[in-house]
C-alpha cells in the first residue's frame, strides 16, 4: 500500500518522470532492462536527511550536522560557512543571504531577508560630488552592510538545535588544514587573478605565488578561520560590533568610504512572508521585494496562458513563449521594484492573474518583441552566488541562497579577516526617480532568490543562481516539472536559455537545444548566441524534495557546478 501511494504521489507530481515510473510498482520481465533516459545522473533518495550544495565538502559539512542531531537549519548554516571558504569569489560572510524555511511541525513557510543596507552616508549627492555618474561596480563605494552572519544567527535561533560554534567547526578546520580547489571554482579563480592583484589584502588572501590556486591545489585561509572563530565565540555581535566590525570600518576609512560602525551595529535581518502564485496545479513561493523573485512568479502567470505541454519541451513555440514572458516580467521588475520600506510597491497587481492575462496578449506567437515596455499593474491597496537546500529526516526544509554579487565582490578585504566585502551597492540606480534609487540605509534591488514548490504532499526547495538569470531559470525549472513532467534531477540538467539584458532580442542558449529549433526562433526575430552544452551562464542549481505521504526525501544537483546532493547516513539504533 505504501509503495503504491509513494508512486502515485510522485508520478503525479512529476518528480519521477515517465522513465522511472516502473520503480513504483512490480518489475515485470519486460522491464528488467532499464529504459534509456536523457538525464546524466539519478536523484539521491533517502528516508533521512539530504544536503544539496555546490561543493561536496559543503554538503558533507551539512550532513555532519544532521548526523549529530541537527536540523535542516543547522545543516544549511554549516554548508554555507564551508561554501564561503571553498568558493570565496561567489559567497561568504561579506555578502547577503536569503532563505525560505518550511517548518514540518506547523506546515508553514517562513522567509528571511538578510540583505544589507547602504551606509547612511552613501547617497546620490555624495557619489556625484566624487565624480560618479553611475554606481561604481567595485571598490568601497559599492559596499553595503553584509547580512549573512545575522541571517545565520536568526536561522539557528528559530529553527536550529546547534550553536554557531558547532555549525562553523567543519569550515574552521578546513580553512586551517586546507582543501583542494575544484574545477569550476578553479577556473573562476584563475580568471580573477588580475582583479585580486589590484588590492593588496585581496592578493595576500587569495593568490598563491601571484596567481589563483590551480585545480587540485591545496588552499588555506587562516584569516577566515580567525573570523569564524570570533563569530563562533561571540555570535553575530563579533561581526557587527566587535573586532571584525572595527576592521571593516578601518578599511572603509582608509579608502575614503562612508561605512560607519553604526551602520554595522544597527543592522538586523528580518523575517518576511513569502509571496506566491499558482502554476498549473503547483503553488510556487518566492520572497517579496527587494528581491527579483516576483519576476519568476510573473513569468509563470504569463506562461500559464499558453499550453506549453502541448507545445512540447524545447519546442520553438514553448521556448518563444517563455522568452517573451521573461521580457514582459523583467520590464515590470525594473520599473516597479525596489526596497518596500522606501516606496509603495504594486506587488499584488504584478501578481494578479487578470494582469497576466492582459499582458500575455502582447506575446505574438509568430514574432519576437524587441522593444518591451513595462505595463500598468493595478495599484496596491490602502530580494555571482551560491545556492543550497537541505531536508532533514523530520521533513524540515531550508532553501538558502548567498552571494557577494560579482566575483570577489567589491575586491575589498579588511585586514586579517579572510573574506571580501560584497559589491551589492552596484545594483542601485543614481536616478532619483527610480524605485531603486540609492539612499542611506536602503537595500538595493536584489538578484539572489531562494524558492519553493508545493503540491499535495510534496514540498520542493530549489534555487538556480546567476545574477538576472535567476527568475527566468526558476520559471524554466517549474515548467520542466509541471508541464513536461521531468524529475528534479532531470529538470536541473535540462537545457536552458538566458537573457542577461532587459531590452532587445538578444539571448543565449545552450548548444543542446537542437539547431532546427534555434533556426525557427531566429526566424521569429530572436538573436541567439549559442553556448556550451552545460553553460555556467545559465546558472547552476540544487534541489531537495520530500514526499510527506511516504516519508521519503529526494536530492538533485546541477552538473553546471562542482556540487552534489549528499544523504545522511542512517543513525545507529
Amino acid at each position: 500500500m505504501l509503495k503504491k501511494q509513494w508512486g502515485a504521489v510522485f508520478l503525479a507530481a512529476g518528480l519521477l518522470g515517465p522513465g522511472l515510473a516502473m520503480m513504483t510498482g512490480e518489475v515485470h520481465a519486460q522491464n528488467l532492462n532499464p529504459p534509456d533516459r536523457g538525464q546524466a545522473r539519478s536523484m539521491v533518495i533517502s528516508r533521512y536527511g539530504i544536503v544539496a550544495a555546490e561543493s561536496p565538502l559543503a554538503a558533507q559539512a551539512g550532513v555532519q550536522m544532521l548526523e549529530r542531531g541537527g536540523t535542516a537549519a543547522d545543516a544549511a548554516v554549516a554548508a554555507n560557512a564551508m561554501m564561503g571558504l571553498v568558493a570565496p569569489m561567489s559567497n561568504g560572510i561579506g555578502g547577503d543571504l536569503f532563505a525560505i524555511v518550511y517548518d514540518a511541525k506547523s506546515g508553514q513557510f517562513y522567509g528571511l531577508n538578510a540583505s544589507g543596507w547602504a551606509p547612511e552616508g552613501l547617497t546620490i549627492e555624495h557619489l556625484k560630488r566624487k565624480g560618479f555618474r553611475a554606481m561604481p561596480e567595485r571598490g568601497i563605494d559599492s559596499v553595503t552592510v553584509p547580512g549573512a552572519v545575522d541571517g545565520w544567527q536568526k536561522l539557528l535561533e528559530r529553527f536550529g538545535r546547534k550553536k554557531l560554534a558547532d555549525a562553523l567547526a567543519p569550515a574552521i578546520r578546513a580553512a586551517e588544514e586546507g582543501f583542494p580547489v575544484t574545477e569550476m571554482v578553479g577556473g573562476i579563480w584563475a580568471r580573477s587573478a588580475d582583479l585580486l592583484r589590484a588590492n593588496e589584502n585581496a592578493a595576500q588572501t587569495y593568490l598563491i605565488a601571484d596567481r589563483g590556486p590551480r585545480v587540485g591545489e591545496i588552499f588555506r585561509n587562516p584569516d577566515l578561520a580567525w573570523s569564524y572563530r570570533q563569530i563562533a565565540a561571540h555570535g553575530r555581535d563579533a561581526f557587527y560590533k566587535g573586532d571584525i566590525a572595527r576592521r571593516i570600518f578601518e578599511l572603509s576609512r582608509r579608502h575614503g568610504g562612508t561605512l560607519a560602525l553604526k551602520d554595522l551595529a544597527d543592522y538586523s535581518s528580518e523575517w518576511v512572508d513569502p509571496i506566491s502564485t499558482t502554476y498549473r496545479d503547483w503553488t510556487v513561493y518566492e520572497l517579496p521585494p527587494n528581491g527579483q523573485g516576483i519576476a519568476a512568479l510573473a513569468m509563470l502567470n504569463l506562461m500559464e496562458q499558453f499550453p506549453l505541454a502541448q507545445f512540447g519541451p524545447n519546442s520553438p513555440r514553448a521556448l518563444h513563449v517563455m522568452i517573451e514572458a521573461k521580457k514582459l516580467a523583467y520590464a515590470d521588475l525594473l520599473r516597479y521594484i525596489g526596497d518596500p520600506k522606501f516606496a509603495s510597491l504594486p506587488v499584488p497587481g504584478l501578481l494578479s492573474k487578470e494582469y497576466a492575462r492582459e499582458r500575455a496578449k502582447l506575446i505574438d506567437i509568430a514574432k519576437a518583441n524587441c522593444a518591451v515596455e513595462a505595463g500598468a499593474p493595478p495599484a496596491p491597496r490602502a530580494g555571482d552566488t551560491i545556492y543550497l537546500s537541505v531536508v532533514d529526516r523530520e521533513g524540515n526544509i531550508v532553501s538558502l541562497i548567498q552571494s557577494n554579487y560579482e566575483a570577489f565582490g567589491a575586491n575589498m578585504v579588511a585586514d586579517g579577516t579572510g573574506f571580501v566585502l560584497q559589491d551589492r551597492g552596484a545594483l542601485f540606480s543614481l536616478d532619483p526617480a527610480s524605485p531603486n534609487a540609492l539612499a542611506g540605509r536602503k537595500r538595493p534591488l536584489h538578484t539572489i532568490i531562494p524558492a519553493f514548490l508545493q503540491k499535495e504532499n510534496v514540498r520542493i526547495a530549489f534555487g538556480i543562481m546567476g545574477g538576472w538569470n535567476q527568475s527566468q531559470a526558476h520559471a524554466q525549472f517549474v515548467a520542466d516539472l509541471a508541464d513536461f513532467k521531468l524529475n528534479i534531477q532531470a529538470a536541473l540538467e535540462a537545457p536552458r536559455f538566458t537573457k542577461a539584458t532587459f531590452a532587445g532580442c538578444d539571448l543565449m542558449m545552450e548548444g543542446r537545444i537542437p539547431a532546427n529549433v534555434r533556426a525557427e526562433l531566429e526566424a521569429k526575430g530572436h538573436k541567439i548566441e549559442v553556448r556550451g552544452a552545460f553553460s555556467p551562464l545559465m546558472g547552476g542549481g540544487q534541489a531537495v524534495a520530500r514526499d510527506f505521504a511516504a516519508g521519503v526525501n529526494y536530492g538533485a544537483s546541477d552538473p553546471r557546478k562542482d556540487g552534489a546532493a549528499v544523504p545522511e547516513i542512517p543513525p545507529e539504533k
